[in-house]
This record gives C-alpha cells, structure tokens and sequence, in this order.
C-alpha cells in the first residue's frame, strides 16, 4: 500500500511462516470481497518501512472487527507494531468499501502512535478491561485489544486464535511506545539519525514545501514586511541564538524606533522575555502585534508604555493603539480542552442518531461551537478597529503562546486575501504558530503524559477557518480535505513542524543528540521533512482534492470589448487619527488619556468620531451592519455571520468515522463533483486557447497540469459514482466499530427527518 516517493524507501523486515507478498494500491476497491465467515488465516511476510522504522512487536492471526452484532466481515491478519505506527497487514479487502483516500505513510489500516489516546485491554472471561500505561504489566491474557484515536477512530482487535503471550507483548508494546518518556524516543529522532548517515535520502531539500516559507532567517521576515508595506517596523536579530528569550523566534520584527540595546533591556519586564512580536500591516499604517503579559512593579510599567509608545509612533498617523486582554475575553485553555472531551464523547462514545431531538442540544451543552463562535466574534471585532477606525490592535495574554495564536491567525485570514491561498495560508501557520513558539509537543500531548497540558488550540483554529470557508466558499485556494489533512498530520511525528514547542527546543535536543554522537546535523537543526511537503504523503493526483473549484484568484480578468480590464480596490480614507490607548471596562470602551506624554507632545487628541458612551457590543454591531450592506468583495475584508444557525459542525473532521452519519451518494461531495466537473470544463477550453494563440506553451507542464480531482474524461454521463457518500474521501469501514456498517441511506435519512418535522396541521393547530 505504500509506495517509494523520493527519499523514502521500502525497507523490508521477513517474518517466518507462510503468506504472500504485502502490496497495496492507490485505486478504489470493489465490493465483490465481502465475505460471509473466516477466509482463514492469512499473514502476510513484508511490509514496507521508513528508513529508520523497526518493528518491535507482532502478534499473527489477529482478527481486526468491523461491525459490534457480526464477525461475517472481520478481517485476519498480523498486528503489528513498530516505532513509528500500529500496522496492520492482512490479504483481505474491506468490505463495502470502494473508495478512501489513500496516505503514503500510513497504510489503510495504520495509525501512528502520536494518534493514539488510550490502549485498552480486554478478557472476556474473566471480564476484566484494563487501560495500559507506559510502564503497567498485564496479569490477564488479553483477548480484545481496543485501541482509542485523537482523531475521534474507535479500532478493535480480537485475539481468538492468537498466541496468548505474543498478544500480551503487542499490547503493553503499543502502550509503551505510544507514550514515550522523553522527546527522542519519537520516531522522527529515529528518522532524522538514518537521514543523517544516507544523504542521498533526504527527503527535505530546497524545493520542499512548496516553497513555504518557514520564518526562520532574517529574509523571510524582510520579505513579509515589504509584501505588506511595513515601512515604519525592522527585522531585530536581538533574540540570535536564543540569547533574549527561548520560546521567540531568532529574528522577529519589532519598532524602527526601538535599537535592539533597547528591547534587551525591556525583555526582562515581560513573561518569558517576549517581547511584542509584529503579526501584520495593513495598507493603511496599523499594525497587529502580539505581546505576553507585562510583570508587576511601577518600573516595569513604565516599560510596557515605552512599548506601546513605540507601536503607535510606527503608524503614519502616530495613532493610537487598541489592547485586547485575552485572559479575560476568550474561554481558558482547560475550557477548550473540556469541551473537545464532551464532543467527543458525544460523537464516538454515546449512541449516535443524529435525527434525535436531543442530539442537537447535546452538541450545543458540549460548548465547542459556543467557543468556535466566541474565538471568531472577539477576532471579528477587533478587525474592525484596524479596518474601520485604522487604529493598531494588541493581543495580549499571559504568554503570548496560545490563545494570541488563534486570533491573529483568525484576524489576519479575514483582512489579507493572500492568507487565503494555500502557500499563503502554510506560511500563516509557520509565522503564528510554528515560529511563534506555540507549544505543539505538550497541547498535541505528543508524550502522552501531559494531560493538564493538552488542548486543541490548532483544532479549534482549523474549525474556524472552516466555518470562514463555508460562508465564503469562492474566498478560499483550499478545502475542507485539505484542513482535515493538516490536522491529521499534526499526529505524524515523522515532520518536525508540530513536533517541538518551539524552534530553540528542537536546536538543544540536535545538539545533545549530536554530543552523543548519534547524530551528525550539517546545519543547526534535525534535517526533519516539513508537513508542507506534501507528495510525502499523497500522490499528484489525491493533492488536486485540495483545490477548490470554486475558487477565485486575485489574478482573475475581466474581458470587455475585446480588451482586459482588471479591478483594484478602492482605498478607504480615514479621517480619524487617535493617539490613545483603547481598552474595553465593563463592556465598553474606554481609554486612558495621559497615557502618552503631553509635554512638547506632536500626537494629536483623539477624534470625536469614536464614541466613548458607546458599548463595544454596539460598535462591533454598527460596524458589521455596515460591512454587511455593501457588496461583498472576495479579495477584501470578510466577516462571518456569528449566529448559531451560521455556526456548524465540522462533519467531515468529526463524523467521519461514524457509519450512521454518513449519508451513501449524499452530502457536499455530490455538489462537489459537479462543481469540479464545470470547472475542467473550463480549465480544458482556457487551455486549448492558451495553446491556439501560444502554440509554443503546448508542451509546459504547469499549463497543461489538471488542477481538480474530477475530470470530465474519466466520468460519462451515468451520473454520480457509487462510492461517494458524506464521508468522502475517508470511509469510517473498520475505524469505528458499530453494528451499522454501511451508513445512511439517503432516502432513510430524508424520510426520518420527515416525520421529526411538524405537519402543517399541527401547525394550523398551533396557531
């Protein structure tokens, strides 16, 4: 099922007895295989390895289950477990299953141990279920293993006909490697050690990641301040080798009128000496930054205006700033983490029948959409001070590590349209997060031991982006696929992107790794692949499920009389110019007027437009019915409708493993398809113009590369395929065992829903 990309290889382990070759495949799959009993006991001897994966364990005649109320459609095989995945091999295909998107890592049937939430074992004699731990011993033979995902799957094995102790051993095996006690036991340490002794492997090079940049070196900061004209704001190298703070990026971008002497004497005033980081810069002078909370003392007080001081000096207007204190306005991170715990429980663990009335009111007790929608509520608001009234936004929190990560990224992807685009929205997450010191390896809870740590902050980030993406479908490069991927790919321990708390922890651990010498690093850092180079995982033609259709690019023309006309967006002027600091007491705004100094002072006062007896709700709300009633400008600001209706949830990332949630030829997929058909329809007839008037760009590869994953040529007109359902392009068959295994039809679902809907009758009695 793997196949060889460049700098990977098969790296072959035989296993003694009888059974055939492991192949896999990346077509779809038939259902003429369903079986109605055992098929025997087939082990296969191979399977393919990442250069420097070893198994450790295996167990043979393993039963995977599909379905609670039947072993008619089990599949046998040998479970295996190595120190990088859970792999199960077997010569069986799955039933019912005709299509799922196929991951070159990951095999159908893997799952890699930073997945892995909880190992539970069972003994049905004795009846006894027993949660494993790294370092607990099992006294009872196992004869279920069920082993529960981070991304809501449900897999469970049977060991019937298996050996006793070999199954015991694959079970602590798996407990003990998917919570490991240090950093380096994560398999990319394994992988990083084998890419260093076999250069000629390296799955990294300087094409890698579609060109992303990573906002480690000085010009990556330098190319993003002239893209958004940041004149007044430098690139600081006072933090170079970490020698300011550890959790802050080596270069940043700071005041032009503060000298890095400056900010050395400064950092020490702010919670792990971070000092405010610049986010981005609006085309009309105001800023985002993002500062963690100032220590307690008048002197260091006096710092944090010095600061502040600076930032409003860097506008053209010497504008005022407006601060937001996190802490106080958005959900706390136990609060987040508490709510994906009841969501989940709700989806995977209770009884599911979405058409149940208190299926919907147990989503909404489960307060992750109430959050989802107060995460995108407080960044919409703050937009528009830097949209409405052009004045400097600052997001304060404790460290600056968490909660600022959502919202600037939230903010910045409804005010900048290149953050939209798929190289621009990878470079959002590498500059907010990655480079920003978000703590990926202790919320990602990669270790399995920090539990008080844990929380989805970047889930919760992604569901925002997708509830943007399903009221501005045609203001978006990318898909819901493609989100999906993402957060699946934060449980891959192979990229170093989500592997570290910050990029000064990833340095120290090469370099202790380098003083043992088991590892040899050319430059600084582990040569580990980035996520962003995607043809590790999938081929070219399951990366074009990340394209939307519907799409819009900046680059789009208009043609009339013959000629090309393109639209630029009108400037708004700005007619106020403040000078103060905006807070928010008691629900509205107030500000401090003696902030700055007064004494020879060039700043003016601030303007009469802004209502200080106005409350920030009743801003927030005259700005958005304002935005709202004019005509909507794909390439600008967007704002999403806040309202619980507006707010949905995620299926494709929650549901997806769910057989009754799935809806068989339903859902978004089937309008998908067709709208992916006109599509390369269109791209097909702009393709045969480009090559009638430039015959000489016939043969380029980049013209003539199909962008959708549905083309015309390879459906006729018998319609929609059999394989689609809601759940496409995954397939919950075998991930998440319930007695239903072949979803909802829809004419069930529909019918169902049907008789839930008051009659007009009852209606008429009503009233």
């Amino acid at each position: 099922m793997m196949s060889v990309r460049p700098g990977l290889r098969s790296s072959v382990r035989s296993r003694p007895g009888p059974g055939s070759r492991f192949t896999g495949s990346n077509c779809c799959l038939s259902p003429q295989s369903c079986s109605s009993g055992r098929a025997g006991p087939r082990r296969p001897s191979e399977a393919a390895l990442l250069p420097g994966e070893l198994v450790v364990s295996e167990s043979s005649n393993v039963r995977k289950c599909i379905a609670t109320d039947t072993c008619a459609h089990d599949l046998y095989g040998t479970l295996l477990c190595t120190n990088f995945k859970i792999s199960f091999l077997t010569n069986n295909v799955t039933p019912f299953q005709k299509c799922q998107y196929r991951n070159l890592l990951l095999a159908e049937h893997d799952v890699a141990l930073t997945c892995v939430e909880q190992v539970v074992a069972v003994n049905d004699a004795k009846k006894k279920r027993k949660v494993l731990g790294p370092t607990q011993h099992l006294k009872f033979k196992p004869t279920e293993l069920i082993i529960y995902c981070k991304d809501f799957r449900i897999i469970r094995f049977r060991f019937d006909e298996s050996d006793p102790e070999s199954a015991r051993k694959i079970c602590l095996v798996i407990a003990h490697y998917s919570q490991p006690k240090d950093i380096r036991l994560l398999f990319g340490f394994a992988f990083a050690r084998e890419q260093s002794q076999d250069s000629a492997d390296r799955v990294n090079g300087p094409d890698s990641g579609w060109q992303t940049p990573l906002f480690e070196t000085y010009a990556d900061w330098d190319r993003e301040i002239k893209r958004t004209g940041a004149s007044e704001w430098r690139v600081s190298s006072v933090n170079e080798n970490y020698t300011t703070s550890t959790s802050l990026p080596e270069y940043f971008v700071v005041p032009s009128s503060l000298a890095d002497e400056d900010l050395k004497q400064l950092a020490p005033s702010f919670n792990g000496a971070r000092i405010p980081m610049w986010c981005w810069h609006h085309w009309t002078g105001c800023a985002l930054v993002r500062m963690a909370n100032i220590k307690p003392g008048m002197q260091l007080r006096k710092h944090d205006r010095r600061i502040l001081q600076a930032i409003a000096q860097s506008h053209p207007e010497k504008s005022g700033v407006f601060k937001s204190d996190l802490d106080k306005s958005l959900p706390r991170v136990l609060e987040v983490q508490a709510a994906l715990v009841r969501l989940k429980q709700l989806c995977i663990n209770d009884s599911f029948e979405e058409t149940e009335e208190k299926w919907l009111s147990s989503l909404e007790n489960t307060r992750w959409l109430e959050y989802v929608r107060l995460f995108l509520k407080h960044s919409a608001e703050l937009t528009q001070w830097m949209y409405n009234k052009n004045i400097s936004v600052i997001l304060q929190e404790e460290e600056g590590r968490d909660l600022s990560c959502v919202v600037a990224s939230v903010m910045q992807l409804m005010l900048d349209p290149h953050f939209r685009t798929t190289r621009g929205f990878q470079s959002l997450v590498q500059k907010e997060w990655v480079a920003a010191g978000h703590r990926f390896l202790d919320r990602c809870n990669h270790l399995g031991h920090s539990d008080k740590e844990e929380c989805p902050l970047f889930l919760l980030f992604l569901d925002c982006v997708w509830q943007l993406l399903q009221q501005f479908p045609a203001a978006f490069e990318f898909t819901e696929t493609y989100l999906t991927v993402l957060y699946d790919s934060t449980r891959i321990s192979l990229f170093g992107t989500f592997l570290f708390n910050s990029h000064h922890q990833k340095l120290q651990q090469s370099q202790d790794l380098a003083s043992n010498g088991s590892l040899q690093c050319e430059g600084k850092c582990l040569e580990l692949p980035p996520v962003w180079n995607w043809s590790l995982q999938f081929t070219d033609k399951d990366l074009t499920l990340f394209n939307n259709p519907l799409y819009i690019g900046k680059s789009v023309s208009c043609v009339q009389n013959g000629t090309i006309k393109s639209f630029k967006r009108p400037k708004k002027n700005f007619s106020s110019c403040i000078c103060s600091v905006y807070t928010v007491k008691n629900g509205r705004l107030s500000n401090q007027p003696d902030f700055f100094t007064r004494k020879n002072s060039t700043t003016q006062r601030p303007s009469r437009d802004l209502e200080l007896n106005e409350s920030l709700d009743q801003y927030v709300e005259r700005c958005f019915r304002d935005w709202f009633s004019k005509p909507l400008d794909l390439h600008g600001l967007i704002l999403p409708c806040l309202g619980s209706p507006h707010t949905r949830l995620w299926r494709q990332c929650y549901l997806r493993w769910i057989p009754e949630a799935q809806i068989t030829n339903g859902g978004f997929i089937s309008a998908f398809h067709q709208i992916s058909l006109l599509a390369d329809n269109i791209e097909t007839l702009q393709s045969h113009l480009r090559q009638y008037h430039h015959p000489l760009l016939t043969g380029s590869p980049h013209v003539n590369k199909p962008r959708m994953y549905f083309r015309n040529e390879e459906f006729d007109e018998a319609g929609m395929p059999d394989y689609f359902s809601s759940s496409f392009p995954y397939s919950p068959i075998g991930n998440l065992c319930r007695r239903s295994i072949l979803g909802t039809p829809l004419g069930k679902f529909l019918l169902t829903a049907a008789r839930m809907w008051p009659s007009t009758e009852t209606l008429a009695n009503e009233d």
